[in-house]
């Protein structure tokens, strides 16, 4: 009642309990006379005055643990979308040390199927600017590729794309497709990102510059299209 004194005495909210009181003005009321009033009300009340709480406060901790809310993109700072387009290169080189590829699994039937299918291979191989594995480096491929296709050389690619080069460093392209390598152009989707590239999408266009067959080593031009915030 301390607090209930102290509010009722400021000059703002005695006019208000004037208006509630018919008294005329703020300097003619009895605080006294308020808070006995006010006690009282409490006393003959007090059953709907905590159920009215209990219901507000059920109320605010399902609002606060709520599942899902809608959003205004402004509120996480997103402003206009934009349409951004990356070139650069992937090198796929087994015979350097450690290897950039390297084969984790097979099926039984891997190494007499005509497609190679059920082998799973882990790589993490650098992006550069030009062709060249001497070029300059902007990223890294890191993921997983597994030969899916029975028939044809097509492979489920898993890959997140690490960029480390200025206004991009630590941001992220996710690509999550089929790579039909003997293509001389394969399409495959950008199923999300990070960073400078939150609520990705787009697709990326791929190309073979150069494939060793003896070796497996191999360089792979990539352009990018993808529209982020």
């Amino acid at each position: 009642m301390v607090l209930v004194s102290r509010a009722v005495n400021e000059p703002n909210v005695r006019q208000i309990v004037c208006e509630l009181f018919n008294e005329k003005t703020p300097s003619t009321f009895d605080t006294s006379l308020i808070l006995s009033t006010m006690a009282q009300i409490f006393q003959n009340q007090k059953h709907t005055i905590i159920t009215i709480l209990l219901f507000t406060l059920v109320i605010q901790a399902q609002y606060s643990h709520q599942f899902s809310k809608k959003l205004s993109p402004k509120s996480l700072g997103l402003k206009k979308q934009k349409l951004t387009h990356l070139h650069f290169y992937y090198h796929d080189i087994r015979t350097t040390s450690p290897p950039h590829v390297v084969q984790v699994a097979e099926a039984a039937t891997t190494n007499t199927s005509k497609t190679g299918f059920g082998g799973v291979s882990v790589l993490d191989g650098p992006l550069t600017v030009g062709p060249e594995l001497t070029s300059k480096i902007v990223g890294r491929a890191q993921g997983m590729t597994a030969s899916a296709d029975l028939n044809d050389f097509g492979f489920l690619f898993i890959i997140n794309y690490i960029f480390t080069d200025s206004k991009y460093n630590g941001s992220t392209l996710s690509v999550l497709g089929r790579n039909q390598v003997l293509f001389p152009v394969r399409e495959m989707p950008i199923v999300g990102g990070s960073g400078v590239f939150r609520f990705a999408r787009g697709y990326v266009l791929t190309n073979t510059r150069f494939f060793n067959v003896s070796s497996g080593d191999g360089a792979f031009e990539y352009n990018v299209y993808v529209l982020h915030y």
